[in-house]
């Protein structure tokens, strides 16, 4: 395997304006004059500072990032739902079956993009006003001392592109007013195109260029963004051909709204009928085959508050069949995006040289579809019976995906189904299926063990050090002369050609609201905290209740996933002992990351948090 080092070369007059992702680090900028000052230029001597410059032949690479895509849902995985360009890239590189994501999409993000957990990085829920709270860990603030991947490689010779969804600029610094040091911008980024929040219509985006909002062509944004990356691309080699860059493609899709042509939709038509339950079980059989799980799996029982298919009226079959049939549509549409960027990069000549992850989600599939889908009432509109809903969703089911469907999100069935094999979803950060998510790493010059698959545990605070490692990049002392925290993840290149080698990321807690876990080599304990998002019904209907949580009455669970991946049996009565130790390692961490104070969904709707910018999120509001 080739490791690259960074290597310096002297500015030439002409080429620094031309090839300015060449230019002087800011330390570099801060050494010492070295040359000699005379009083005319006869006794006086030139001395420059020398540009980094990344060595020849350095790997370019691209980050991928899907949205809300369960674990079941590609092809990739053993779904149903066709990702060919998915299924092309795994089966030339690496399938990593047991990688983790934070449970929910700004936490994710920022671990990501920072190597360190999310709470340490203050990015514990949102940072959206209403999520975000004056605390370390949840006021919504990245420090400038855990500084981002693109900081890091843009300091060493790397021109550095984001397109897409950013999700962790601060409402409040949102506006062409800026301030923008919290724009991805100001976090290393030459270039950016997409938009701030966590969601936005894919017709009618709230769309930014680099430092201001910019206007929409009217084209489905994940088209418009797969554009504009290639440009970026084609013109930066235009330029520099030499010189590598870093690009972070993060796609709306496949969050709400799920909005995509019938072109794509009707790929899938009929194809569902059968509903939630058949697919997973036809999920299930495909994942055994590929060797994603193992051969002697057992599918966890349909959750308690999914109903069977097979007693739905053939009315509700109808409304949510073509729910999931655009759900669908989109992940394929999505799929052919990343196509038409891989393909760019090989018509240039530039893939075989180009290292590519793929996250197929940034957290489990989404639970905040309802029981009975939806498609134009906003997230914390005030709720209506199941009647009601089922009603109004079959009077516009021909809206369902359209660009009329503003808010186009499938129901909790299907999200189950499509995390298939295990129990939960998005926000669970106490289960598998919240924060169990798919993972490729491509690169054929360095990966030798192509179409394999990777068990070892890893998280996506681990990919900025594997990024680092694999390019002989160390992880700097400071960034803009502001010294650097240290990095929390693990590099899983030891993994790149070694199936068999045990795993180096061994503990890893997790927080989203109120549930929480902790893992350690194979053993996890967890809690299921209530309120979840699916009582926000009755928190809403309620809103001047004064209760008070009581988080030490939560139940932890126990799971060997070493013989019991998908969190079936609940050792805690079994094994107190190994219970209360990781309980204690759980307390630890939390103490050391800004988990505390605690906080859950029920103070967030409540308007317990961040008092002075808004009011609760009741159905008067």
């Amino acid at each position: 395997m080739k490791y690259f080092k960074i290597k310096h070369v002297l500015t030439v007059a002409g080429i620094l304006v031309i090839n300015h992702a060449s230019a002087q680090s800011f330390e570099q900028q801060q050494q010492p004059f070295k040359g000699v000052i005379g009083k005319t230029i006869a006794d006086s001597k030139e001395a420059w500072v020398p540009n980094t410059k990344a060595p020849k032949g350095a790997p370019n690479v691209v980050w991928i990032l899907l949205d809300d895509v369960g674990y079941g849902a590609s092809s990739t995985f053993g779904g149903v739902i066709k990702t060919p360009n998915f299924d092309t890239l795994a089966n030339l590189g690496l399938r990593y079956t047991n990688f983790h994501t934070a449970g929910i999409c700004a936490p994710t993000r920022a671990a990501l993009l920072t190597g360190r957990n999310h709470h340490y990085v203050h990015m514990g829920g949102f940072a959206h006003t209403v999520m975000s709270a004056g605390f370390p860990g949840y006021d919504g603030r990245i420090p400038a001392d855990k500084g981002t991947i693109a900081e890091i490689l843009r300091e060493n010779g790397y021109n550095t592109f984001a397109v897409g969804k950013y999700g962790l600029t601060p409402d409040e610094d949102a506006t062409d007013a800026g301030p923008f040091d919290r724009w991805p911008l100001g976090k290393g980024f030459d270039h950016f195109f997409g938009f701030l929040g966590s969601q936005t219509d894919q017709y009618t985006p709230d769309l930014v260029e680099d430092n201001a909002h910019a206007k929409t062509d009217g084209r489905n944004l994940n088209e418009q963004i797969t554009d504009k990356a290639i440009f970026y691309l084609g013109r930066q080699q235009k330029v520099a051909p030499d010189k590598p860059f870093f690009l972070y493609y993060a796609p709306a899709a496949t969050h709400a709204p799920h909005q995509v042509s019938h072109e794509w939709s009707d790929l899938y038509k009929g194809q569902f009928d059968g509903g939630w339950d058949v697919f997973r079980e036809k999920v299930f059989e495909n994942q055994k085959k590929l060797g994603i799980i193992p051969a002697n799996a057992i599918l966890p029982a349909r959750n308690p508050n999914i109903k069977a298919w097979n007693t739905l009226s053939p009315d509700e079959k109808k409304l949510y069949a073509r729910f999931m049939e655009v759900y669908a549509g989109y992940l394929t549409y999505a799929d052919a995006q990343v196509g038409r960027l891989i393909t760019y990069l090989k018509q240039s000549k530039q893939l075989d040289n180009t290292l590519v992850f793929v996250v197929i989600g940034d957290n489990g599939a989404s639970k905040e579809g309802t029981p009975n889908g939806d498609i134009d009432r906003q997230i914390f509109s005030k709720p209506a019976n199941e009647q009601e809903n089922i009603q109004h969703n079959l009077d516009k089911i021909g809206e369902i995906g359209t660009p009329e469907a503003k808010q186009t999100n499938y129901p909790l069935g299907w999200a189950q189904a499509a995390n298939t094999p295990f129990k939960y979803w998005k926000q669970d950060a106490n289960a598998e299926g919240g924060t169990r998510n798919p993972l490729i790493i491509y690169y054929p010059k360095g990966i030798k063990d192509a179409g394999t698959i990777r068990t070892q545990y890893g998280h996506v605070i681990d990919l900025l050090p594997t990024t680092l490692e694999y390019l002989g990049i160390k992880a700097p002392e400071s960034i803009r002369g502001i010294k650097q925290d240290t990095l929390q993840g693990t590099s899983l290149v030891y993994s790149f050609n070694d199936a068999k080698v045990p795993a180096k990321h061994h503990i890893q807690h997790y927080y989203i609201f109120g549930s929480r876990s902790i893992y350690k080599d194979g053993w996890k304990a967890e809690v299921y905290h209530h309120p979840d998002f699916t009582d926000y019904a009755r928190i809403l209907n309620n809103p001047k209740a004064d209760t008070v949580n009581n988080f030490d009455k939560d139940v932890w669970e126990l799971y060997d996933l070493n013989t019991d991946f998908n969190e079936r049996i609940d050792l805690a009565a079994k094994y107190p002992k190994k219970l209360n130790e990781l309980k204690a390692l759980f307390e630890e961490q939390a103490q050391k990351n800004n988990l505390y104070p605690f906080i859950d969904w029920e103070d967030v709707l409540k308007g317990r948090i961040h008092r002075t910018a808004h009011k609760p999120l009741n159905p008067g509001n």
